[in-house]
């Protein structure tokens, strides 16, 4: 078991990119942040953090404990974190699928 006083191969990292990858025998999430200021009229780079891995029913797990803990805070404070409808058409989410998951 590790040290919990080694800080070695532990991160604290900001990501607002993601990647993600499934098979049937695993899941991979690569995570990435944009440049801070690109440069007017070229699409901005990215730099990769790093890669996770993990079995898919693990991912599976983690997104279901992700959303309760996000629904739990927007009940506690009554906030709600919204995302564009542009943004999930971006992402090829259709709205009611959204709404569906969250249960707006």
């Amino acid at each position: 078991m590790a040290d919990d006083n080694n800080q070695a191969g532990k991160f604290d990292l900001f990501a607002d990119q993601f990647t993600i990858t499934i098979t049937p025998f695993g899941a991979n999430l690569t995570f990435s942040v944009r440049e801070p200021h690109p440069a007017a009229g070229r699409t901005p780079s990215s730099q990769t953090l790093g890669t996770l891995r993990m079995s898919v029913e693990h991912l599976k797990t983690m997104v279901m404990v992700i959303k309760r803990q996000i629904s739990l805070v927007e009940n506690q404070t009554g906030v709600k974190v919204e995302v564009p409808r542009d943004v999930l058409r971006q992402l090829q989410i259709p709205p009611e699928d959204w709404d569906a998951f969250w249960k707006y």
